[in-house]
């Protein structure tokens, strides 16, 4: 072999070793890209529901989701910041106001289920069986008994001040670890904001035997899904403005390049197309449909 060919054999085969080395970093690197970070409503999380989305978004995609539990206000914010590539929430106006001032590209409707108002067997304020929310809170503040909010800027807590306005009863603003809540005037000896999460609120709920606002979802995980359940009973349901909607907003690459809008729009679209309804739809907890689909053809 002449000394030109073998300089240009021993040429390739550098080559070669050096395409050869530079391929784990590639797939190393393509692996950070084919993550993505979701900050959303510690309802999803609690439920149960994300341990089943999650991984099948994975094996459907290859991408894998950074899940940051946590009120829906604080996900909202999140993605205000740019965190965050996609937040998946239960705060409809909130969702709106975040697409409509270029945080978010689209609101994606995902799925529904609704609130109840729990409180204890013994039902010192009567409210069993009342059909209007708005009725069943008046009883609750007449009588003093004892209410627990969640007082975390939550979608939950969104929607128990809304209720609280629809009662047309004077309100004031009480602050509770750096977080406002409007609540009925003259409450401060039965009205008690923990500023928590759902779980932690039903927990607390449970202790003191209080009633309190949560939504069905996370009832049904933390009545029947424990070893040992809290004993907190539905006695308020049904109301339509108990109605709670969940959506999937990418956030707006055009605020913040850095996002992988890509990924995010491909779970936002997963999570919507037959599939993920199908087992939004499937999922039960001893046997109780916890969600309910809401996405369309769209």
């Amino acid at each position: 072999m002449k000394k030109g060919e073998k300089i240009q054999k021993l040429f390739k085969l550098v080559l070669v070793a050096a395409v050869m080395l530079s391929l784990p970093i590639y797939y190393c690197h393509g692996a950070e890209d084919a993550t993505i970070k979701m900050s959303t409503t510690s309802s999803t999380q609690a439920s149960g529901l994300l341990d089943i989305l999650i991984p099948a978004f994975f094996t459907d995609t290859g991408i894998r989701v950074k899940v940051i539990a946590k009120g829906t206000g604080a996900a909202i914010r999140d993605g205000m910041d740019g965190n965050v590539d996609l937040i998946f929430v239960h705060a409809r106006t909130r969702e709106e106001k975040f697409v409509s001032q270029g945080f978010g590209t689209r609101r994606y409707p995902v799925m529904h289920n609704d609130f109840v108002i729990l409180g204890p067997k013994a039902d010192p304020a009567g409210v069993m069986g009342t059909e209007s929310v708005v009725d069943a809170l008046k009883k609750i503040a007449h009588s003093k008994s004892l209410f627990v909010s969640r007082g975390d800027d939550s979608g939950t807590h969104t929607k128990e001040q809304l209720l609280w306005k629809e009662t047309d009863l004077p309100l004031i603003t009480m602050v509770t670890m750096d977080k406002q809540t409007l609540a009925p005037a003259d409450s401060a000896n039965w009205y008690l904001s923990v500023g928590q999460g759902m779980g932690k609120t039903l927990t607390f709920a449970h202790e003191k035997q209080t009633y309190t606002l949560s939504d069905r979802g996370t009832y049904i995980k933390y009545r029947f899904g424990r070893e040992i359940p809290i004993d907190l009973h539905i006695v308020c349901e049904g109301d339509p403005s108990l109605a709670n909607p969940y959506g999937v907003i990418p956030v707006n690459p055009k605020k913040f390049p850095h996002v992988r809008y890509e990924a995010a729009r491909q779970f936002a679209r997963w999570i919507t197309s037959p599939r993920g309804q199908q087992l939004i739809a499937e999922y039960r907890l001893l046997g109780k449909q916890l969600f309910y689909p809401d996405a369309t053809e769209d």
